[in-house]
C-alpha cells in the first residue's frame, strides 16, 4: 500500500507541477488563464479518462502491478518532456502524454489495495493511498517553486520527471500481485464479466450514480480553486514564487492529507453505527466548507487567510476516500479495477477537465470590470458547485444500503 502511494504521489507531483509553474510558463510564452485552464485541466483530463477506461478493464483480468509500473514510466517521461516545450501547441502535447501515461495509475492500484485489505479497513486503506495527492502537491509545490525560482521552470519539470522513471522499476519489483478477490467471497475472483455487466452493475445501483456525480463536482471546486491557488496568492497577496510553493506545499499536505486520510478512517468507524456515513460525512463536511472558502477569497490579511486555507483543504478533502470504498463495495472483485475508472472518468472529466479551464476562462471574462480581483470573483462563481456536490451525497445516503443489499 505505502509503495503505490509513492505511485499516486508521483502521479500529483506530475499531474499539478504546471499548476506552481503557469505564471512563469505564462510570461514566456505568453499564455492567456483561458490556455493556462486548458493546459492544467481539460487538456490532460481528456486522454487521462478516456483510456482510464480500456485500461481498466484490462488490468481486471490481467496483472495490473505491470500496468501500473508501465504507466508510471511513461507520465513521469512525459513530464520531463514537458520541459523542451517552445510554445503552446508543444506544452499541449506534451501534457496530453502525461495524461496517457496517468491514466493506467489508480484504478488498477485501487483494485490492488481492495485485494490487501478486508472490507471494513478498506476506506481506511484506499484514504492513505489516496493522501498521495497532498504528498504528491507538497513535493511538486515545494520543490518545484524552489528550483524554478532559482534554476527556470523547465528545470523543475526535468528534476521532478525522471525520479519518477527510476521509481517505476522500484514497484515493478517490490509489488506482489494478490490474487483478485481473496479479501471477498469465495470464488469471487473466478466469475467473469462482459463489460456490458460492469456498466449495467454500476449504472444499475442509484449510490454509485449519486457519488460519481458528487465527486465530480466536488472535483470541480477544488481543482478549479486549488489550481488557481498560486496565481491567486501572487496576484492578490503579492508573494513571491518560492514562497506560494512552500506555503502552499505545506497547508496541501498537512490539511489534504490530514483530511483525506481521517475521511476514510472516520467512515470505517462510522459504519458500525450506519453504513450511511460513507455519504453523510462528505455531505456534511463539503456543506461546512463554504464559510472559511469565502474567507479565503475575500479576506485581506494574508497570514488568516493561509490559516483559513488550511481548514478549507482539510474539509474539502474528506470525500475521496468513502467515495472509492462506496464504489468497491457495490461490485464484485473483478469489476474493481474497472469500477474505480469509471468513478474517476466522471469526476476528473466534470472536476480536472472543466474545472481550471472554466476559472481561467470566468478570469479572462471578468478582468476587464474586476481587473486583479478577477480570480477572487471567478473563486466564488465556482464555489456554488460545492451545493450540487453535497445535495448529491445526502440523496446517494437515501439508496447505499439498499444497493449494498444487492451485492450481497
Amino acid at each position: 500500500m505505502f509503495v503505490l502511494t509513492g505511485v499516486y504521489t508521483f502521479n500529483f507531483i506530475d499531474r499539478q507541477i504546471l499548476v506552481i509553474l503557469q505564471e512563469p510558463i505564462k510570461a514566456e510564452l505568453d499564455l492567456s488563464d483561458t490556455q493556462l485552464g486548458l493546459l492544467t485541466g481539460l487538456a490532460f483530463a481528456l486522454l487521462y479518462v478516456t483510456l482510464g477506461l480500456p485500461i481498466a478493464r484490462y488490468a481486471d483480468s490481467n496483472n495490473r502491478k505491470n500496468v501500473v509500473s508501465i504507466s508510471l514510466m511513461v507520465w513521469s517521461a512525459m513530464t520531463a518532456v514537458s520541459g523542451l516545450a517552445q510554445n503552446f501547441m508543444q506544452l499541449l502535447l506534451a501534457r496530453i502524454g502525461v495524461g496517457i501515461g496517468e491514466a493506467g495509475g489508480s484504478p488498477p492500484s485501487h483494485s490492488i489495495i481492495s485485494d490487501y485489505f478486508e472490507p471494513e479497513k478498506r476506506a481506511t486503506a484506499l484514504s492513505i493511498y489516496s493522501s498521495g495527492v497532498y504528498i504528491g502537491i507538497f513535493l511538486g509545490f515545494v520543490v518545484g517553486g524552489i528550483i524554478a525560482q532559482n534554476y527556470g521552470w523547465r528545470m523543475a519539470l526535468y528534476s521532478l520527471g525522471i525520479p519518477g522513471i527510476l521509481y517505476a522499476f522500484l514497484v515493478w519489483f517490490t509489488i506482489k500481485e494478490p490474487l483478485k478477490g481473496r479479501m471477498d467471497k469465495a470464488n469471487s475472483a473466478e466469475e467473469q464479466y462482459s463489460l456490458q455487466e460492469v456498466v449495467r452493475t454500476l449504472f444499475g445501483k442509484k449510490t454509485f450514480v449519486f457519488v460519481a456525480l458528487a465527486s465530480g463536482f466536488q472535483a470541480f471546486n477544488n481543482y478549479g480553486i486549488g489550481n488557481w491557488l498560486p496565481s491567486f496568492l501572487g496576484r492578490i497577496h503579492g508573494m513571491e514564487l518560492q514562497t506560494i510553493g512552500i506555503t502552499l506545499g505545506i497547508i496541501a499536505a498537512i490539511g489534504g492529507g490530514l483530511g483525506t486520510f481521517l475521511g476514510g478512517y472516520f467512515t470505517d468507524r462510522l459504519r458500525h453505527r450506519n453504513l450511511r456515513w460513507y455519504c453523510w460525512l462528505p455531505a456534511l463536511a463539503i456543506a461546512i466548507n463554504m464559510l472559511p472558502s469565502l474567507f479565503v477569497f475575500f479576506g485581506a490579511n494574508t497570514q488568516a487567510v493561509l490559516f483559513v486555507l488550511l481548514i478549507s483543504y482539510f474539509l474539502g478533502a474528506l470525500y475521496l476516500g468513502p467515495s472509492i470504498a462506496i464504489t468497491h463495495s457495490l461490485v464484485p472483485a473483478q469489476m474493481r479495477a474497472f469500477a474505480s475508472a469509471v468513478l474517476f472518468f466522471v469526476l476528473n472529466i466534470i472536476g480536472l477537465g472543466l474545472g481550471p479551464f472554466v476559472v481561467g476562462l470566468l478570469s479572462d471574462l471578468l478582468e476587464p470590470t474586476f481587473g486583479q480581483e478577477a480570480i477572487r470573483y471567478a473563486f466564488l462563481i465556482t464555489m456554488l458547485t460545492s451545493v450540487i456536490a453535497a445535495a448529491l451525497y445526502y440523496f446517494g445516503a437515501r439508496h447505499y444500503e439498499d444497493d449494498i443489499l444487492e451485492v450481497g
